[in-house]
């Protein structure tokens, strides 16, 4: 697994695929907790290349900023939205279902997108400043 958004979605994916008894059950909250430590990373990228000090405050606060220091209004809701779909897989509870394979592949393609408008965000920063 790689330290970065991108590796680790990649693994929240491959976990999707895995098919072994012994772990059923398991490999939903493994993959949405990969995923959704793959879109905080994304955010603590964007914030200290664009808005430091952002990463700092609440999440719910760093989602509402999304779209504004982003640049994608759409990237950022459906980003926004999966942090909270991931955020609630991530915690059990006894009498609820597990996502399924289907909304979690959804939710991490969001992740997916947004670590990619990060990175095109960021790099034009860092070309603006000088930085790579």
């Amino acid at each position: 697994m790689k330290d970065d958004p991108f590796g680790l979605v990649a693994s929240a994916k491959d976990l999707l695929t895995m098919a072994d008894e012994h772990t059923a059950g398991l490999w939903p909250r493994a993959s949405a907790l990969l995923g959704r430590q793959a879109l905080e990373m994304s955010l603590e990228r964007l914030w200290t290349r664009c808005a430091d000090g952002v990463q700092w405050t609440p999440m719910r606060c760093q989602l509402l900023s999304l779209p504004t220091f982003l640049g994608d209004a759409e990237v950022a809701g459906r980003a926004s939205h999966a942090w909270w779909a991931l955020s609630r897989a991530c915690h059990h509870q006894p009498y609820d279902l597990g996502p399924t394979h289907d909304e979690l592949d959804g939710w991490l393609t969001d992740v997916w997108d947004l670590a990619n408008a990060v990175e095109r965000r960021c790099g034009a920063v860092g070309s603006a400043r000088g930085d790579t």
